[in-house]
């Protein structure tokens, strides 16, 4: 495996026309809405793959976009043959506190801001500029190379299948949409609802829970009145995967609420229980459910909602178990765990996915990592969900390195313009590499 040198000169020469055109993508307002006649996932999430066409149109490729889901930039020969690059232009909405607008690409101190510039808009536009610059080089690739951009895998990758509907599955690919080295494997994710019957009496000293809950992210600000005096607390977002990196807003309120004097039992025996269970207890030892694997590491819990409801409150987890774990035994643990009287239900599943981590294609990527970056390349796996597990053959690879976490779905999301330049020099090498490799075959 030899890197070409060349690529760092060529990506800093034509950077900040990659930065121009990146500017356009980040504008797009690209959160799902309401579906409308040629836009399944709401206007915005439509328009910004029309953005991406036009801009690989500039470029010379070959496009389309297919059931107006997914936008596809082609290059090399036109056969049903091909390696697959998959990113998504779709975002989860921005939210509150940004020190700038979060849908215009701002730089401040050498450092990238906006909706999407790393989750997933600057690598995937990074992947198409970087073959863009390997064609304009003199490259061909004899091989076919294929560029999707997803519109909907915020809110469930409903756009893959209506691209497979119409398009044959890729021989091997990526997704530059989690973390390096490649990922040979994804763990599993299991998200529930429990709910648990408050008597009527005791339930009526609480009010709705108001605030920013969703599973995508550990809530950090909710409001609450408890016997009519109003209860605020705020603690700190961050991803659902990376949950020990945020604090919990939920404890939090479970932590205010039983200071109150006079509090009814069930509330307090409730408040406990959320509290043992969840409280700065990531990993499932609260809840008898710490399973962990050599492959993947330790189970990942999450409690996201908390809601007042008919008849008692209803608390929704997100788990994330590992590769060699299966959801009946994260089932099976919970039933045991959960209070008395309450009602365990499964509400979202999606199983894991595992490569074999000696396949020749993650080495080839393993290896270009290894020698772009000159660290080690070692295959991993991660507690995130990606389109790995809706497109057959493909595997994670990228944007982010090691140690940086929890960034996605927060204010100010980030990316430095070293690392997005690193991804492109990576992601340059890694599409001449595979090409090569298949032309080989």
């Amino acid at each position: 495996m030899v890197v070409n040198q060349e690529f760092k000169a060529l990506i800093e020469a034509h950077y900040d026309e990659f930065l121009r055109d990146l500017a356009k993508v980040i504008e797009v307002q690209s959160v799902r809405g309401p579906a409308e006649l040629h836009a399944p996932f709401g206007k915005g999430p439509r328009q910004v793959l029309t953005v991406a066409v036009k801009l690989a149109d500039q470029y010379g490729f070959k496009t389309s976009i297919v059931n107006d889901a997914v936008a596809v930039a082609q290059w090399g020969p036109d056969t049903s043959d091909y390696i697959v690059i998959v990113g998504h232009l779709d975002v989860v909405a921005a939210g509150e506190g940004w020190q700038s607008d979060p849908f215009k690409l701002n730089i401040r101190e050498d450092t990238l801001y906006g909706r999407g510039v790393l989750d997933n808009k600057g690598p995937i536009m990074a992947v198409l500029f970087g073959m863009h610059l390997l064609k304009e080089r003199g490259f061909y690739p004899r091989k076919t190379l294929r560029i999707i951009f997803g519109s909907d895998e915020e809110s469930g990758s409903a756009d893959i299948p209506l691209y497979l509907k119409e398009q044959p599955a890729p021989e091997f690919g990526f997704t530059p949409d989690c973390k390096f080295p490649a990922v040979y494997g994804e763990r599993g994710i299991v998200n529930y609802e429990i709910d648990t019957q408050i008597k009527l009496a005791a339930l009526q000293q609480i009010s709705t829970i108001t605030g920013d809950q969703a599973k995508d992210h550990v809530p950090d600000q909710l409001t609450i009145e408890v016997q009519n005096q109003l209860i605020e607390v705020q603690g700190k977002r961050s991803p659902s995967n990376a949950p020990e990196l945020g604090v919990n807003a939920i404890m939090l309120l479970a932590k205010a609420i039983k200071k109150r004097a006079e509090l009814a039992p069930e509330l307090v025996t409730y408040f406990d229980w959320l509290l043992d269970s969840f409280d700065q207890r990531y990993f499932g030892e609260g809840l008898g459910i710490d399973f962990q694997d050599e492959d993947s590491g330790k189970l990942m819990v999450t409690p996201y909602l908390l809601q007042k409801v008919e008849g008692g409150l209803k608390l929704s987890i997100a788990i994330r178990y590992p590769v060699t774990v299966t959801e009946e035994q994260v089932t099976a643990g919970l039933k045991k765990a959960i209070l008395p009287g309450s009602e365990l239900r499964v509400v979202r599943r999606i199983p894991g996915t595992m490569h074999d981590k000696n396949d020749p294609r993650i080495k080839q990527l393993s290896a270009v990592y290894a020698m772009v970056t000159g660290q080690d390349g070692t295959p991993v796996t991660t507690t995130g969900a990606t389109y790995a597990r809706a497109v057959p053959n493909i595997i994670a690879f990228g944007p982010s390195f090691p140690g940086q976490k929890g960034i996605a779905h927060k204010q100010d999301e980030w990316m430095t313009n070293h690392d997005l330049k690193l991804n492109m020099e990576i992601y340059m090498n890694a599409m001449v590499g595979l090409a090569k490799m298949e032309e080989k075959k």
